[in-house]
């Protein structure tokens, strides 16, 4: 490779005629460029992986596909220490966060290496002489599209079921993560076992490549994470060929807390619940519910603790929370807060934009924390995707409830108490899919995540993350020995 991030396709290196600046969002400085893929890098991508559909035996052969997954594990494994150093430099988190991103990804592709290997149709005689049997299999060309947030746990994530399933893959990458998506391309390049075209992988700034990917015929699966927004619109223009969906989208984490919580367990997890990612994750503990005897304790100590996060890069150690993404996105997150104390939010923490000394260059955003009475504001009903936390009072359980369930999203929420019986209880009355008891964004390979409501369709992780990929077909046999 050269010094330009290239893309992936076919088996090979490709450049584009237009080359982007890669950016530390912590300084502004320029760590390389680019290979700004367009759309006839997308459509070639998909022919490769068409041509492999068809034309290898990877959607047939499972020992193939789970000697592929050990080989990437082991490959992640190998590049460990530079996925961690070009992850946190061009993405913004802090080492140890990015440590944690690309630590998960192993276990994933191993995981569905034995899924491959262990996974059976069913057969049955629904009457003597007559024979049937359900085969799963893959639907085709899978088109993957990836979010700048975590990118490297958040592509496995998908391309793990797929490649399990006997997908072939188009894998859209961001931009703003190139270097770092040329890193993990340059693993999959050295999988020597991996067939030419089932894993392609490009990175562009605009969208001309995923809306080729989201209108193709040949590409009859699409697996996205990112807004709701965009779930919804790259929906709409699929459903003309029938695509399949798997769509994890927004959320609006609430995090429950009763008065007989433990405070000195809760306050550390929801500082991380708002900080992690600098808030910019689709679990991110956004909304605060406090049951009234225990709250002004609860704000004074809270906000103590998001005064004294210590924001910087991620090149320095002591740093708690990196920077945004960008500039842009620290003035999208500030207006959002102004709006909201312009329409009645109480400041507890105001937090924003670092405009003085060496952070000034970068993307930084101080956490914020306001009080709000009015469940119906913006910054309650709309992911703000930044470290902004919203605070509100309840009284009773079924207050909480009520106020964790009034909003479109469903993602994730969060429940502290020390009642034996009350989080089950709970729990069941949330709607969200996935919830944590006493503790925050503790997810597992062999369980599935994804939301109700607005929130997704299908599952990633755990078993059901296969089918999004897989089609059944139903084949009967009449033997002919019985008359």
């Amino acid at each position: 490779m050269s010094n330009i991030a290239k893309n992936w396709i076919n088996g090979e290196w490709v450049d584009s005629a237009e080359h982007k600046d890669s950016i530390n969002p912590a300084n502004y400085s320029v760590i390389g460029q680019y290979a700004d893929a367009t759309e006839a890098d997308a459509a070639t991508a998909i022919a490769a992986a068409k041509d492999a559909f068809r034309n290898t035996d990877w959607k047939d052969n499972r020992s193939l596909r789970a000697r592929v997954l050990h080989e990437l594990a082991d490959a992640f494994e190998k590049y460990t220490p530079e996925l961690i150093e070009i992850l946190s430099t061009e993405n913004g988190k802090i080492k140890a966060e990015a440590g944690f991103e690309v630590s998960m990804v192993p276990a994933k592709l191993r995981y569905y290496a034995s899924l491959t290997m262990t996974e059976y149709g069913r057969a049955l005689e629904p009457k003597a002489g007559s024979f049937s049997i359900s085969l799963r299999q893959a639907m085709g060309v899978a088109g993957i599209i990836v979010p700048w947030n975590s990118p490297v746990v958040l592509l496995i994530r998908s391309l793990a079921p797929a490649l399990a399933a006997g997908a072939t893959t188009v894998v859209k990458m961001p931009g703003q993560t190139a270097q770092t998506n040329a890193l993990i391309a340059k693993v999959v390049s050295e999988v020597s076992s991996l067939p030419k075209g089932v894993v392609n992988i490009f990175s562009e700034s605009g969208g001309d490549g995923s809306k080729l990917l989201i209108a193709s015929p040949d590409v009859p699966i699409i697996s996205f994470t990112g807004s709701t927004t965009t779930g919804r619109a790259i929906s709409a223009v699929g459903a003309q060929h029938l695509k399949r969906f798997g769509l994890e989208l927004g959320g609006k984490t609430p995090m429950i807390v009763f008065e007989d919580a433990d405070l000195t367990e809760v306050l550390p997890k929801i500082e991380k619940a708002l900080t992690v990612f600098a808030g910019q994750f689709c679990m991110t503990g956004s909304r605060l519910l406090v049951q009234r005897p225990i709250v002004e304790e609860l704000k004074t100590l809270l906000a103590a603790r998001l005064d004294a996060v210590n924001v910087g890069p991620a090149s320095d150690p002591s740093s708690d929370m990196g920077p945004l993404i960008d500039k842009p996105n620290v003035e999208r997150v500030n207006k959002v807060v102004e709006k909201a104390i312009n329409e009645g939010a109480k400041v507890i923490v105001r937090g924003g934009p670092i405009l003085e000394g060496d952070l000034a260059k970068g993307a930084f955003y101080r956490p914020s924390l306001l009080e709000v009475t009015d469940n119906s504001m913006d910054i309650i009903q709309k992911e703000t995707f930044g470290p902004v936390l919203t605070l509100q009072v309840f009284d009773t359980e079924a207050e909480a409830i009520a106020l964790a369930n009034d909003n479109e999203y469903g993602l994730a929420a969060s429940i502290w108490t020390r009642d034996v019986n009350r989080p089950l209880r709970v729990a069941r009355e949330i709607d969200a899919g996935t919830i944590w008891i006493n503790d925050w964004a503790v997810v597992y390979d062999e369980f599935e995540e994804g939301g109700f409501k607005q929130s997704g369709l299908g599952r990633l992780n755990g078993v059901a993350a296969m089918d999004d990929f897989i089609e059944y077909k139903h084949i009967t046999i009449t033997s002919g020995l019985v008359d």
